[in-house]
């Protein structure tokens, strides 16, 4: 007990307290097998299950991981509010319990804990680490040609619209330090799933944080149901795009070289 209790003190070297927030709506076949591998991958970090009041019986599946591991938390939630909305309760829950580094990371096994480590040697010396699909050394398994092109295309929009030299902004698995969502505005941010990542991204560019982007290995979910929806998809592409015609139009009164080369 009491070396469990100097692990948690310690924290993962160079990046201090860490919490992996894990958002979870009917995850049942998936939240042992994802609590088990960020324990493994990473043994001093700290995990919180952030449920939506499941009905597949999660978060009891969450309260059994807790019960037997200091190291696990559960969020229960009201309801299914979506994946920002969650995230932002776990941001919140890490804040105010002094959390040096809060991760993103999806229940439903795509995002490998394997990866996790690279992730946080990285946030040693970043603000923001986003586990890249598109960048050198990463790789994307068993997504049909069709996932795969709605990626980069939506990753390319987003670069062109936004001005923003990220090549996986609508990635979900990443490392925020303290200091950064600190610096990022969260009480403004209203966009769920992909326009939330893109949102947040933006906000740490804006804010100028050091964002660097590490190489993983994306595999399709083996289990359960995927939550993308055409309406998710719409929301992103109104957004991104509105933030984009914005953002120049506030480039162009500034009439600032350095913020208009920002686009092509």
């Amino acid at each position: 007990m009491r070396v469990a209790a100097e692990r948690r003190t310690s924290g993962h070297p160079g990046v201090g307290r860490v919490l992996v927030v894990i958002p979870t709506y009917n995850e049942a076949d998936n939240v042992r097998r994802i609590v088990a591998g960020v324990r493994d991958a990473a043994p001093a970090v700290d995990v919180l299950v952030a449920d939506d009041n499941s009905p597949d019986g999660t978060g009891a599946i969450a309260d059994a991981l807790a019960r037997s591991d200091p190291h696990v938390h559960v969020l229960h939630r009201q309801g299914k509010e979506g994946l920002g909305a969650a995230y932002l309760a776990g941001f919140a829950w890490a804040r105010e319990r002094g959390y040096d580094a809060v991760v993103e990371m999806d229940a439903d096994g795509s995002h490998a804990p394997q990866d996790l480590p690279a992730l946080l040697a990285a946030a040693r010396d970043a603000d923001v680490v986003i586990g890249s699909r598109w960048t050198r050394g990463a790789r994307v398994l068993n997504w049909p040609l069709r996932r795969l092109l709605l990626s980069r295309c939506a990753n390319l929009y987003t670069r062109l619209a936004l001005g923003m030299p990220v090549t996986d902004a609508t990635g979900g698995y990443r490392v925020y330090r303290s200091t950064a969502l600190d610096a990022i505005d969260l009480d403004s941010v209203r966009s769920q799933g992909y326009a939330f990542q893109v949102e947040l991204s933006r906000l740490a560019h804006r804010a100028g944080v050091r964002i660097v982007e590490v190489p993983i290995t994306f595999v399709e979910r083996e289990h359960g149901d995927s939550k993308m929806s055409p309406l998710i998809m719409a929301e992103a592409l109104w957004r991104i795009t509105s933030w984009g015609l914005r953002d120049r139009r506030t480039a162009m009164r500034r009439g600032s070289p350095d913020e208009l080369a920002r686009w092509p």
